[in-house]
């Protein structure tokens, strides 16, 4: 219960709604350049539940259902994360067959705890992004791919599935010197179900088209990725995350690494330190499909300062604006996994819990809530409708792709002044002489 003791920031519809898909315009779309920020562990309610209450229409709580029936408030949230289970067994115990109100049966949310899952955002403590979701677009129905943490969550980003694995975090296996991150060069293995329903372990990692990349014999499928795509158009994109000199979690969180395809072939050129996106951005360099990951400090992970995750997506969402990018620009805002933060609608069958998402460009619609359902999946549909690519044949071959939430012929829309929250010194020492496990086991 240490967090209780640790100073915030100092800062200056439950049923799923579906709407019928039309046309952003008869106007060829400006969009040149995607970029999608992925940062770390929340739920909607816990994140965006306060900007929402003020969008009339838009579908949030401010109160959370217990297991006895009974209702408890969602108190203000901690700037310093609170460390509660994320992995698939404790995001099902949350959602309880639907009933969304397992969420104290997960590690770290009992009442010994407080309810610590039981909590809400204020607008003044995420003030980039609450920025950000007032003047452009709320999606209210965008959930996660299945159940699963950060691993599987970086996984379904780029390829629309699972590809047989639960989604839970690779493990370390005895015998075998530990490589950093999670992916095919970290000699992890990670739960895999065959076809026929068998649990195996298996190696952290997709296989090229001949089955090469693990660093033992495998029975996982290639499947093709988003970067894929990219490359066969003769588009170019960039992913942005940790280097392996980082190790942990944010290598991990690299998605690259996973994909045998990525991390063993000319892709891997591709990938570059999390920080680089600002200058080039700046130098002028902005590839036609960003993905951007933050470093642990700034991801808002449990255990991780909400204050300095938001200063993070401020500082990448100004550079866009002020550079010659901005009018060519769509920027998807998201959380990976729920962390796992109590949400109060159901998801729809085969998705997980409902995440924050956030849409920004010239062309989203002005202070607008997209109620139709969406996934990860429809970031992927979006970025191939609007490049005219091939489906990977996951779910994003038949996935929402947020076309409600553009106007191509719309006047465009100005920029939003970023700022920056001050993060008093006791808690930044707290943060440093409290990192979180390298393993994650959450």
């Amino acid at each position: 219960m240490l967090l209780a003791l640790i100073p915030g920031a100092a800062v200056t519809r439950s049923a799923v709604i579906s709407t019928p898909v039309t046309s952003p315009s008869a106007t060829a779309s400006p969009i040149t350049h995607i970029v999608i920020i992925y940062q770390e562990n929340h739920s909607f309610d816990v994140t965006l539940g306060a900007v929402c209450l003020q969008h009339p229409g838009c579908d949030a709580v401010k109160t959370g259902k217990l297991l006895d029936g009974t209702s408890i408030p969602l108190r203000e949230g901690r700037d310093v994360v609170p460390n509660i289970g994320h992995s698939n067994n404790a995001q099902k115990l949350g959602i309880d067959g639907g009933k969304m109100d397992g969420w104290e049966r997960i590690g770290g949310c009992s009442k010994a705890s407080g309810y610590a899952c039981y909590q809400q955002y204020q607008t003044s403590q995420i003030p980039n992004l609450a920025a950000l979701a007032t003047k452009y677009v709320i999606s209210d129905h965008t959930f996660e791919i299945g159940t699963s943490p950060s691993w599987g969550a970086h996984i379904t980003l780029v390829a629309g599935r699972l590809d047989g694995f639960t989604g839970d975090n690779p493990f370390h296996v005895a015998g075998h010197a530990a490589g950093p991150g999670w992916g095919c060069d970290s000699e992890d293995d990670a739960v895999w179900r065959s076809p026929t329903g068998q649990t195996l372990h298996v190696p952290s990692c997709i296989p090229k088209p001949d089955g090469t990349g693990p660093y033992r014999a495998s029975p996982v499928q290639w499947v093709p990725t988003i970067m894929d795509r990219m490359t066969a158009a003769g588009k170019t994109w960039r992913i942005y995350s940790a280097d392996k000199s980082v190790g942990g979690p944010p290598y991990g969180w690299g998605i690259c690494p996973t994909f045998a395809d990525c991390i063993y072939s000319p892709q891997v050129q591709n990938t570059h330190p999390s920080l680089q996106v600002l200058s080039d951005i700046k130098a002028g360099s902005l590839a036609n499909l960003t993905y951007v990951m933050p470093l642990g400090a700034r991801s808002q992970h449990n255990l991780n300062s909400m204050a300095l995750g938001d200063n993070w997506i401020g500082s990448v969402v100004s550079a866009i604006m002020n550079s010659k990018f901005w009018s060519s620009t769509a920027i998807f805002i998201t959380y990976d996994d729920c962390g796992c933060f109590y949400d109060h609608v159901k998801p729809p069958a085969g998705l997980g819990v409902r995440v924050p998402m956030v849409i920004v460009s010239p062309y989203a619609k002005p202070a607008y809530t997209d109620p139709t359902v969406a996934s990860f999946a429809s970031i992927l549909a979006f970025i191939e409708h609007n490049y005219g690519l091939a489906s990977l044949g996951g779910l994003d071959g038949t996935a929402y792709d947020y076309r409600n939430a553009f106007n191509y012929s719309q006047a465009p829309l100005g920029t939003v002044h970023m700022v920056r929250t001050q993060v008093s010194g006791k808690e930044r020492r707290w943060l440093a002489a409290h990192p979180p496990s390298e393993d994650d086991p959450t």
